[in-house]
């Protein structure tokens, strides 16, 4: 088997065999296939596409090319939840408590924050001694004694695709589903849950832009999902808006705890119960009416609360900051924005936004950035808000006054005013599954 013939396959519109991706693929890991020619063959997936089964065989070689964790020693159910990324997306930190305390596993592994987007593990450390790098024993341990444990990603997972994701980036084939796909489900794959239910981010806020580009990549990935063996479904959540108020690592921490304690708002509280009903749903714990009142039972009775100081407790975090906002770590300076035009917000720019926090400290612009915890930004104002002068945009926070100005003026530069309210997308606009889309 030669690798020039699997590309000059590809290139005329073949499909390919899994021997043949597994040659590529094993080949491209151990050095044995040059970089140039798997630069080839990706782009000629990126023009000619991949079918189904194509798709699913490469993610389960993707997924083969390192560690596989097997998560047979834990006892029940092991439930997964992947979001593409947004602004003020925490979700995590609230679905994850509700849906252990429904009584699903939850062993998840978490990302940092990138650019615009925020990262779970980042937020988590952000509650003083929080470890998030735990063995894999521990890890285990922990969520067979209380049914969650949320850490770093660890160990050689998916390394096909860190390879493979890097020469994308300088080859122009990023923008592909079936390699966006793969590279994601990868991963998922990899971590061994039974059930992974995908939260795909639609609008100016999220990498898929559009509704119809957001559900390509969701049927894509749910259909890897069932072609290897798990239980998957996705549901497309609006990113054209930042979701919460709290955009930063330990405000973000804040805001899911007033979702836990039923004081949250309302956007952010809707997308959770959502997101846990659709996880309890693919885990088998009855029909989405039943497990929508789980959901909120395991809120209003505070038992998902209590999960996630559980969860903190055991890696270490000072539950303390949970229950007394004040005892976290503050922002030296903050800075208001005030409107000087009256009107309606009928538009942020969430990605601009996300951006703006970043500037703060609340993100990284690079992998070798260090967060600042308590950097970020609250609004006070979103979209389809009536503004009035002087009222009170939103709020700065940043321990170096001199970032205040840049971050100010993006930010500003973010936000579309208008004489006349705006339609809304709804929060969640349509759910997938193996069976197809249900527009919502």
């Amino acid at each position: 088997m030669r690798m020039f013939d699997i590309i000059a396959k590809k290139r005329d519109g073949g499909v390919l065999e899994r021997a043949e991706l597994e040659f590529a693929i094993t080949g491209f890991v151990n050095g044995s296939v040059p970089d140039y020619q798997m630069s080839a063959l990706l782009m000629a997936i990126y023009l000619n596409g991949m079918t189904a089964e194509e798709t699913a065989q490469l993610t389960d070689i993707m997924a083969h090319s390192g560690d596989m964790v097997d998560l047979s020693s834990i006892s029940g159910i092991k439930a997964d939840k992947h979001s593409t990324g947004g602004v003020g997306d925490k979700t995590t930190l609230v679905i994850a408590p509700i849906v252990a305390a429904c009584g699903v596993k939850i062993a998840k592994m978490s990302g940092r924050g990138l650019g615009h987007t925020g990262g779970t593990v980042d937020k988590m450390e952000s509650v003083p001694g929080t470890q998030t790098a735990v063995d894999r024993e521990r890890f285990f341990e922990q969520v067979n004694e209380i049914g969650i444990s949320v850490i770093g990603q660890s160990g050689n997972l998916a390394p096909a695709d860190k390879k493979m994701y890097a020469l994308r980036d300088v080859t122009a084939t990023i923008d592909c589903v079936p390699l966006i796909a793969s590279s994601i489900m990868s991963k998922k794959l990899a971590a061994g849950s039974d059930c992974i239910l995908l939260d795909v981010k639609t609008g100016n806020g999220a990498f898929m832009k559009t509704l119809e580009d957001s559900i390509k990549l969701a049927k894509a990935m749910v259909s890897i999902g069932w072609h290897n063996g798990r239980k998957v479904a996705a549901l497309i959540t609006d990113m054209d808006t930042p979701l919460g108020y709290n955009i930063g690592n330990s405000l973000e921490v804040m805001e899911s705890v007033q979702v836990l304690k039923g004081e949250g708002p309302a956007d952010l509280t809707e997308v959770c119960y959502q997101l846990a009903t659709n996880m309890l749903y693919l885990a088998g714990k009855g029909t989405m009416q039943e497990c929508r009142a789980m959901a909120e039972q395991a809120v209003s009775s505070g038992a998902a609360f209590e999960k996630l100081k559980q969860m903190f407790a055991a890696q270490g975090g000072n539950i303390a900051v949970l229950d007394d906002f004040d005892q976290f770590q503050k922002a030296k300076f903050s800075q208001q924005i005030i409107a000087d035009q009256a009107g309606y917000l009928v538009r942020m720019n969430t990605e601009m936004v996300g951006n703006a926090s970043v500037l703060l400290g609340a993100g990284r612009a690079t992998k070798e950035d260090s967060i600042d915890f308590a950097a970020g930004i609250v609004l006070h104002k979103k979209t389809g808000d009536k503004v009035e002068v002087g009222d009170c945009l939103a709020t700065l926070y940043a321990d170096h006054e001199e970032k205040f100005a840049a971050a100010k003026e993006l930010f500003c530069k973010a936000l579309t005013f208008a004489d006349a309210p705006a339609e809304q997308p709804p929060l969640i606009m349509a759910r997938v599954t193996k069976d197809g889309v249900e527009i919502l």
